[in-house]
Order: structure tokens, then C-alpha cells, then sequence
């Protein structure tokens, strides 16, 4: 199909996009890479007014360090994210999840904002943000403002952002040395997670010093698992103590049933994919 008519524009700095976004109003559309957008515009599921292409802003692209955090852009696209050194060293769990994004044209295209800005429930970036305590922020006609990832992602497809403001990078507090795994599962190679589950630990002397458990796809949201993070707290990496923490997986989960699968067996999958997925990460 073809989309429908729409003004088109493409500032060159942020302070260009925030105008051109509040000029648009409500029904304007923002273009950050397209992946999710250009298919729902070419079906008429969206009809904009105006689309704002955010391709040229150079400013929203790449990975910097800014104290204990990296930033990074919202324009940054997967593939970047992927050979990123910074992000190898300092927020691996990000290089994990990023790995099972798609295919490598989607990867080449498709941005780190954009993806997060989209708030798929089924969406991979999610939950590894959500996992490493990271920040918004966002740009509008007001300024700038920071908003945790717990309070970011609201509902389905629904976040913290204005109607008139921008996402333009993604704070990750460094997460040195902490050992990450994201452990996906689909029905079809480069589909979408039916349930996934994104873990980092520290460990110390075969002890687990710090657990950060995240779900993908087991609610409206990303669900932070912090029953699993309590049990793994102080306990022995080994295959029986992780055992016993993942089973409290999907507490707290509010998973839907569709035609992939059932709530019960979401349940399950939380259950078997967060023990892999910890078990992977502390190499037990």
C-alpha cells in the first residue's frame, strides 16, 4: 500500500526537531531510523501530518563516557551499538541483547532510540535498560528532563514522552566488570521474543555480589524480576542456587496469551529462560 499524503522535514539539530515537532502538533510522526514506523505508514495503520526524519542530526549519534555512564545517542544505530568498544567493556548486556535484534539490515538501519521510544513489550533493548537502571532524556520547547526507565515505559507502546518532545540519548550507569547474558526465545529466527530475559551479575569468589534480572515481553512493560535478584543476592554461582532463583522468574509478570503462546506457558518460558540466562552469565 502507499502511505498517505505528509509534510516531510528534516532538521539538522535537535533545537530544529523540538520546533518542527511542536509546529507539527499531535499528529505528527518522528523518523528515527524507520523500522517500526515505515511499515504501519505504508499499511495507513498511522497517517501523520508531518513526518520529522531525525537522519541529520549528527549530534544524536554515538557512544561517549560522561563520568560513571555512557551515553548514548538516540540515533545510534544497532550495528554501532554492537562494535562499540564502550559499550563491550562497560554495558555488555546491551551488546547481548542487541546481538538478537533482527537481521544485519535491520541492525544497519534501525536505532537504539528509536527502538526504545517505540516501547514494543516484545522489543529487545528494553528490558537490558531497564535491567542497568538507565536514564532518559528527553528534549522539548521546555529544556531537557531525565526520567528513570522505571518510570519511562508506561504501557503498550506508551512512555514518558510529551507529544512535543524528543528522545535523544539513553544514560547507562557503567557496569564494569559484571558479566551479562540475553537469552531469547522466538518461533522464527529474527522474530520477535515471545519471552526473553536479560541478566548481569558480579560475582566475586564463586559468589554472586550483584544480580540485575529484567523480562522482556512478560507484560505491558518490561518487568524488572527483583524476587530472582533477592535469591541470587549472596548465593554460590552454581547450577542449583540459580535453579532456585529463577523459578521465582514470573512473580510479579503479567504476560498476555496470542497466538505465540498462553500465560502459563509465558510463565514458564520466564521461568526456564531467566535460569539460562543467569547460568550463562556466571558461566555455571
Amino acid at each position: 500500500m502507499i502511505p498517505a499524503p505528509f509534510d516531510y522535514v528534516a532538521p539538522s539539530t535537535v533545537d530544529e526537531a523540538v520546533q518542527a515537532l511542536a509546529a507539527a502538533g499531535e499528529d505528527a510522526k518522528v523518523l528515527a531510523g524507520g523500522q517500526s514506523l515505515l511499515p504501519v505508514l505504508r499499511m495507513r495503520l498511522a497517517a501523520p501530518t508531518t513526518l520529522i526524519d531525525l537522519g541529520k542530526v549528527a549530534e544524536l549519534r554515538g557512544v561517549r563516557e560522561d563520568g560513571d555512564a555512557l551515553v548514548v545517542g538516540a540515533m545510534t544505530t544497532h550495528y554501532e551499538v554492537q562494535r562499540d568498544p564502550l559499550i563491550a567493556e562497560h554495558a555488555a548486556l546491551v551488546k547481548e541483547a542487541t546481538d538478537t535484534v533482527a537481521d544485519p539490515q535491520v541492525r544497519h538501519r534501525g536505532t537504539f532510540g528509536g527502538a526504545i521510544a517505540h516501547a514494543d513489550p516484545a522489543g529487545d533493548l528494553l528490558a537490558p535498560v531497564l535491567a542497568l537502571d538507565g536514564e532518559l532524556v528527553l528534549a522539548g520547547p521546555g529544556g531537557r528532563r531525565t526520567v528513570s526507565a522505571a518510570e519511562f515505559f508506561q504501557d503498550y507502546f506508551t512512555t514518558a514522552l510529551a507529544p512535543d518532545e524528543l528522545l535523544v540519548e539513553v544514560r547507562l550507569p557503567n557496569h564494569t566488570g559484571w558479566r551479562a547474558h540475553y537469552e531469547k526465545f522466538n518461533r522464527v529466527a529474527q522474530a520477535w521474543s515471545m519471552c526473553a530475559v536479560a541478566a548481569t551479575v558480579r560475582t566475586e569468589g564463586g559468589v554472586i555480589e550483584e544480580a540485575r534480572v529484567a523480562l522482556t515481553n512478560m507484560g505491558a512493560t518490561p518487568v524488572r524480576a527483583t524476587a530472582v535478584e533477592q535469591a541470587l543476592l549472596g548465593a554460590q554461582a552454581n547450577a542449583e542456587t540459580i535453579r532456585a532463583a529463577a523459578a521465582h522468574a514470573a512473580e510479579g509478570t503479567n504476560p498476555v496469551a496470542d497466538g505465540n503462546s498462553d500465560v502459563e506457558y509465558r510463565q514458564h518460558l520466564a521461568r526456564v529462560l531467566t535460569g539460562r540466562a543467569v547460568a550463562a552469565a556466571v558461566d555455571a
